[in-house]
């Protein structure tokens, strides 16, 4: 290998990807096992999950990556697993299984996320409107869920001194977003602090822990389908290079927070938005 292959290469390591099955988690996955990794992605959406698993191996295999022969001379190059992050005892078996299995973790993208509620700049996503049953469920999957799946992998990082974890926080956390549900964006505010909060612990031991910020990207998330024509406009027309982002354009910057190209670098938060943070938001005037 050359230089630069060798800083991104991760081959060998054994990845973690919750909410893999789709969107952003899916791009995750897909270029760790492209860089070497051993991967597991985990979705409690068991049918995606399924399709996930076998449109990665195949892209694998095409890549000319191929499975232990029988299965039975090595570790697995990719599993898919069940699992719902907002329970915290699911998360801990799911990460001491993938330990067990591979005898150890080290890279761990805590990245699964719902959608719930309307966002301020529509009725029913104001303040004094707010759904609380939304709002709980989805602070559960996109807060709790992530400190879960962080401290479940801690546990392991810790006594092997070594290993990168990355939180999916988002640029809703960073400012005031009138185009998302309150709900998602004290979520997400909170993962940006807890991420810095857990960086700074877990330096001691060697473990990283950075978040990506993502903008408006083209995913599943709130939908059956990845973006409407109406969404599409709305946040084309407050992204200054004009459009949304496509999930393979955040692989290149999780690639490098989880290899050793990134080997210096913790407690980051990294905005990877289109420029969207540039310009301020703004609500339209009350009829």
């Amino acid at each position: 290998m050359g230089v630069v292959e060798d800083l991104f290469d991760v081959s060998g390591q054994v990845a973690l990807v919750t909410g893999g099955a789709s969107g952003l988690g899916y791009a995750f996955a897909e270029i760790l096992l492209q860089a070497g990794a051993n991967v597991v992605i985990a979705d409690r959406d068991e049918v995606a999950l399924k399709k996930a698993v076998t449109s990665l191996a195949d892209a694998a295999a095409a890549a000319g990556r191929v499975p232990p022969p029988g299965g039975k001379s090595g570790p697995p190059l990719l599993t898919g697993r069940s699992v719902d992050v907002s329970y915290p005892k699911a998360v801990r078996d799911l990460i001491d299984r993938v330990v067990a299995t591979h005898g150890k973790i080290d890279i761990v993208f805590a990245n699964a996320g719902i959608a719930r509620g309307r966002p301020p700049m529509l009725p029913e996503g104001w303040l004094d409107d707010m759904d609380m049953a939304a709002y709980k469920a989805l602070i559960d999957v996109n807060l709790h869920g992530v400190v879960y799946t962080v401290q479940a992998a801690a546990r392991h990082m810790k006594r092997q001194r070594s290993g990168s974890i990355i939180t999916t926080a988002s640029t809703a956390g960073l400012r005031n977003d009138p185009y998302t549900p309150y709900s998602y964006t004290i979520a997400k505010a909170a993962v940006v602090n807890f991420t810095k909060q857990a960086a700074h612990d877990l330096a001691r031991w060697g473990v990283r822990v950075n978040a990506i910020a993502p903008g408006p990207f083209k995913t599943h998330l709130g939908g059956k389908e990845p973006t409407s024509a109406e969404a599409d406009a709305m946040w084309s027309a407050v992204v200054p290079l004009g459009r949304m982002g496509n999930p393979s354009e955040i692989r290149g910057l999780a690639l490098l927070l989880a290899s050793s190209a990134g080997s210096f670098m913790t407690g980051g938060v990294y905005p990877i938005d289109g420029g969207a943070l540039l310009q301020g938001p703004s609500l339209p005037s009350p009829d």
